[in-house]
């Protein structure tokens, strides 16, 4: 399928083909009729990607500090490598779509096959998007008109934050497509409506809408003209819809209200605010976030959870509703903020108008037409049986590689380290498919898909990657295991005991040895050159030791997909299970005792784990996520027979009490991820046994579950 991406890097635009996604649980997969370019914010995608390094960085001030913070701790190659690594990751365009349904995923209730919907899908001829972000289009609305109904909540929204009640003056400052139908739906709520902007064509639009205007072009004095029109009390309530770097709109927004009027921002502009323009006249001050509630809130737009409409009436889907229930009753009227349109193969024409100088207001992208056809014959059509997109042709014979997944950490890390190794690239998966087109462009690979079941199935392929979320791990696992493929799969293993006994009874089913399948988890710290020189120096030391593993793990929102229990398994299950491993690794012995202290926090990301090894070693896990980022990652302290070996975040090995060893420091960080990837492959080639003895991948699971469940 076609689709709208964007390099951040270049700022170029391009129709890429993509592979189609399917309806996954709780989401509808929808064919696109119409979508609207958003000229506000997508303009300012356009123009950060044209930006040369020092203008991104000025708008951006908090990801340099970030930057500045990393070089320090990890050196600087690796961080070039990594910012690299996210600017060439394509961004997908667009918010604003209307389309038919095509199939819906499980747990969808309210919608089906052949419904037409609006939704806040990207410009694609396909998109899948969770079903509370969908409301479907009354018959009296054209597509042409629904294509505005995502901006129109965006409008609506702010006026709700306002609380307008009839008869007010209120002001809108800026007049573009946001602020055109901000002015109208405050005039169907009965408000005296004053517009302001530069453009004499928008001013005219709002004249036609029932606003009066301020020509600031023309140099007439807004603040006299807000005095007039509020008859001399001052506005209620000013929307700024404008978008500027200045904060003169809250400024004179705030000049123009009476007393305890009301600000709200929906717009950009800047925030210098002074203390004088709200103290005097007690101003309430508010942003606005997009289209109402629930919106960036996972449990209601990725899980479905709705709010009670008893407690929460207006969420940003039944945002939607309300737009499109005056739009089929006529009150709010669209048609005349159409200024261009053009058809989905065109779309790099659209974007050169929205970043040019010519006039432009609302640019419609239209799809090839499905009306009259059948959603079978749609789905035929549009979608390929696979969802697969041919990029490359066939290689040579090294191992074939699958990937499932091709997140930032698939793309920076897992995927470069195998392709040093030699590895075969066959094909990527990955949900959306954009994330799976651009690994696939980058790196090599013969083909994309959105069906991880066709890259398992492929006779071509004798190993399998996975790096997607922790939930899929064991599920995926498991089908590759019963395909007859290798694994090596990111960590952690699975998530529960009953995930890592299905594992391990299929492991015993197909044979895991030298011969047979190999499975690897990425524990790629113990493949560290610096932990292999560790390794070697304790070998000749006799008797128990002591390690300790430092993490300076930095903070995570509690509600980010990591610390949920069922979909990332928590911190310790996800990422404190490295750690575990290597002390394994470097204590040699088998783990006989566990137990686990936290802080009070409602995530288990700030907790000591202690552990015990069978010859009478101990380990120490410092998990930390309530430090700072300038301070190293990761430090590893081994105390054993009157010696001390320290590890700095992987950069600089220093040994104390050691005969002929002092230092060992590299130039960049190395966690092993390359000498991981090249183990594996060689047990793979080889027939070989894998890298990490299967029964300590299960060990480490085991510990790592228990500890995420251990009383605190």
């Amino acid at each position: 399928m076609k689709q709208i991406l964007q390099s951040l890097r270049t700022g170029a635009t391009e129709v890429a083909e993509v592979p189609c996604p399917g309806a996954a649980r709780g989401q509808v997969l929808i064919r696109s009729s119409r979508t609207l370019v958003s000229a506000g914010t997508e303009r300012m995608l356009v123009e950060f990607g044209k930006a040369n390094w020092i203008e991104k960085a000025r708008q951006q001030p908090d990801k340099v500090r970030m930057v500045l913070d990393k070089i320090g701790t990890d050196g600087l190659m690796p961080t070039v490598e990594a910012v690299f690594s996210k600017l060439d990751q394509p961004l997908p365009l667009g918010y604003c779509n209307v389309g038919r349904v095509m199939e819906v995923g499980g747990d969808v209730a309210a919608l089906r096959a052949g419904d037409r919907v609006v939704s806040n899908g990207r410009h694609a001829e396909a998109v899948r998007v969770p079903h509370n972000l969908c409301a479907r289009v009354p018959d009296a609305v054209s597509d042409d008109e629904a294509a505005f109904t995502v901006l129109s909540a965006i409008a609506l929204q702010g006026i709700r934050l306002v609380q307008p009640t009839l008869g007010e003056a209120v002001a809108v400052t800026g007049l573009g497509l946001i602020g055109l139908l901000t002015v109208q739906l405050l005039r169907a709520q009965g408000c005296r409506v004053l517009g302001l902007d530069f453009d004499p064509r928008k001013l005219g639009l709002a004249r036609a809408f029932g606003a009066e205007v301020v020509d600031l072009h023309a140099g007439e004095d807004p603040l006299g003209a807000a005095e007039r029109f509020s008859r001399g009390r001052g506005l209620d309530a000013v929307i700024i819809t404008a978008s500027s770097k200045s904060s003169e709109p809250v400024h004179q927004a705030a000049t123009m209200c009476r007393k305890r009027g009301r600000i709200v921002l929906v717009g950009v502009t800047g925030l210098e605010l002074s203390r004088a323009d709200f103290f005097e006249k007690e101003l309430t001050f508010q942003v606005s976030c997009s289209y109402g509630p629930g919106r960036y809130d996972a449990n209601y737009e990725e899980k479905g959870h709705d709010y009670p409409v008893g407690f929460v009436r207006w969420t940003e889907g039944r945002n939607f509703e309300a737009v499109l229930d005056m739009m089929a009753d006529g009150r709010l009227d669209v048609k005349p903020l159409i200024s261009h349109r053009f058809s989905i193969e065109e779309a790099v024409k659209a974007y050169a108008l929205v970043g040019g100088r010519e006039f432009s207001l609302g640019i419609v992208l239209q799809y090839p037409d499905t009306q009259g056809r059948t959603d079978g014959e749609v789905r035929r059509q549009t979608v390929p049986l696979a969802g697969v997109t041919v990029i490359a042709p066939a290689q040579g014979r090294a191992p074939a590689l699958a990937f499932v997944g091709a997140g930032n950490y698939a793309s920076a890390a897992l995927i470069p380290a195998f392709k040093a190794a030699g590895a075969r690239f066959r094909v990527v998966a990955s949900s959306a498919g954009v994330s799976g087109l651009h690994a696939g462009r980058k790196f090599g690979f013969e083909e994309t898909t959105t069906d991880t079941l066709h890259a398992l199935s492929d006779r071509l392929v004798d190993a399998v990657v996975i790096t997607t979320r922790h939930d899929s791990h064991a599920r995926w696992i498991l089908a590759a295991l019963r395909a007859g493929k290798h694994v090596f799969v990111e960590k952690p293993l699975c998530l529960t005991l009953e995930e890592l006994k299905e594992i391990e009874a299929e492991c015993s089913v197909q044979g895991i040895g030298p011969g047979a399948l190999v499975v690897l988890v990425g524990f790629n710290r113990r493949f560290s050159p610096h932990v292999a020189r560790m390794k070697a120096l304790l070998g000749g030391v006799a008797g128990p030791k002591a390690l300790v593993a430092t993490v300076n793990a930095g903070r995570i929102p509690p509600d980010h997909w990591t610390q949920d229990a069922a979909t990332g398994g928590g911190r310790i299950i996800g990422e404190a299970c490295h750690f575990i491993d290597l002390l394994r690794h470097l204590a040699g012995e088998r783990i006989v005792a566990w137990s686990r202290m936290g802080m009070r926090s409602q995530t288990q990301d700030t907790v000591t784990l202690q552990l015990r090894f069978a010859e009478g070693s101990i380990g120490t896990i410092h998990y930390f996520a309530n430090g700072t980022k300038s301070f190293p990652k990761e430090r590893i302290e081994v105390f054993a027979g009157g010696r001390v070996l320290q590890l700095d975040n992987f950069r600089v090995l220093r040994g104390f009490g050691w005969p002929g060893f002092s230092r060992m420091r590299l130039w960049r960080q190395d966690k092993g991820q390359h000498a991981c990837a090249s183990a594996f492959l060689a047990a793979v080639r080889g027939g070989i046994d894998a890298p990490i003895p299967f029964d300590e991948l299960l060990e480490v699971s085991r510990v790592a579950i228990a500890l995420s469940q251990a009383e605190r």
